[in-house]
């Protein structure tokens, strides 16, 4: 069932009417759809399936909107809460999850295909990154979020986020140059 198919009785007419907190959850979610898309396609790479984490996610801040401070956070809200269900997730079944290349190509499916294959190995590059800094580069880098909202979303210092996106990046470059053994030009088919 979808958070969108949630509706109550409304007895004294017989109809049925959304509910109050489903259309203010769906108010606040479709504006940042896109964006938490993007965040948990990237963060769950390898390691699970995205829409499992985006789905998860929705129902446990769907149960818990009561949590939310500000209504402006909600982006931070969902993302705190998907950075809990990986850690969770990665608690319980310590394996990674095999990617299904036709999954992946039908998230990309709107780019072109050397965009794709770019994205596909910049994704597999992510994955093999800490999760502190991986966390950092998406929400900084792919998200557009400041240095002073990442850190706030980490729960972390904002001289912590610089050194976590330094070495995410220096990280990266390693595995992104033409004598990386993880760049395709190197891998062995």
């Amino acid at each position: 069932m979808a958070v969108g198919d949630i509706y109550t009785l409304n007895a004294p007419s017989n109809q049925i009417m959304p509910d109050r907190k489903q259309q203010k959850f769906l108010a606040l979610y479709e504006p940042v759809h896109d964006d938490f898309a993007r965040f948990c396609s990237a963060r769950a790479h390898g390691r699970m399936a995205p829409e499992d984490l985006l789905h998860e996610t929705l129902l446990i801040a769907y149960s818990k909107m009561n949590h939310l401070r500000s209504e402006k956070a909600f982006l931070a809200f969902l993302i705190g809460i998907s950075v809990r269900v990986m850690a969770n997730h990665r608690k319980k079944y310590h394996r990674e999850v095999p990617l299904d290349e036709g999954h992946v190509l039908h998230l990309l499916a709107h780019e072109k295909s050397d965009e794709r294959a770019d994205l596909y190995f910049l994704y597999n590059c992510l994955a093999q990154l800490p999760n502190a800094q991986q966390e950092a580069i998406i929400l900084y880098e792919i998200n557009g979020f400041s240095v002073k909202e990442v850190a706030a979303i980490q729960k972390a210092s904002v001289s912590a986020v610089k050194k976590r996106l330094e070495r995410g990046r220096k990280a990266l470059e390693g595995m992104l140059t033409e004598t990386s053994p993880h760049h395709p030009q190197n891998v062995s088919k």
